[in-house]
């Protein structure tokens, strides 16, 4: 995205990449961020996409792409020229944890999100046994695998909308200074 069509109207855009495994939550934390309610979702075959403001002339553009393994080849299609990226993890299934990690250790390997600021959603901390940010944040290698970038852990619940608006917040700060970086780094060029 060049500086040329963002200059005229004075309104930016920012695409926030949202990636999991499927069920982890991902459509539910959309749908909740967009309309404030928790809808019973279906699994997502092919993506979701939503944009929201955040703050006066940014506008974040939301791509909650499925998490089922045919889906996830796909995945690094939805990489290039994108602000952020969104990790969602189901803190209550330990049986899948290190099949998300693993998947997102290969993200974080693709060539065009290099130092892409991650948000990693730690969801459904209302169920019995979810493992809390600190433990999320160890499990996941994420000071080395984002020593890189920008990154934080959001402890979060889909059903009940706590830690939306923070995680929200934390993405739209991140996009922003990414944008800035990257309009910069166009100048420069």
């Amino acid at each position: 995205m060049g500086l040329q069509n963002t200059k005229g109207s004075g309104a930016k855009r920012a695409n926030i990449v949202m990636l999991g495994l499927n069920s982890a939550g991902k459509s539910t934390l959309l749908y909740k961020l967009r309309y404030k309610d928790a809808f019973q979702t279906i699994p997502t075959v092919g993506f979701n996409v939503d944009m929201i403001e955040a703050g006066k002339d940014f506008t974040l553009t939301f791509w909650d792409v499925g998490g089922q393994k045919k889906m996830r080849e796909h995945w690094s299609s939805f990489l290039e020229d994108t602000d952020g990226l969104l990790y969602v993890v189901d803190s209550s299934d330990k049986q899948r944890l290190e099949e998300s990690r693993r998947e997102f250790g290969l993200i974080l390997k693709n060539e065009s999100i290099k130092n892409i600021p991650v948000v990693v959603l730690a969801n459904k901390q209302d169920l019995p046994g979810a493992l809390n940010a600190e433990e999320i944040t160890r499990r996941f290698r994420m000071k080395k695998y984002c020593s890189d970038r920008n990154w934080y852990v959001q402890p979060c619940c889909a059903i009940t909308g706590e830690g939306l608006a923070e995680a929200f917040q934390r993405v739209a700060t991140f996009a922003k200074q990414y944008h800035k970086s990257k309009e910069t780094f166009t100048i420069l060029k």
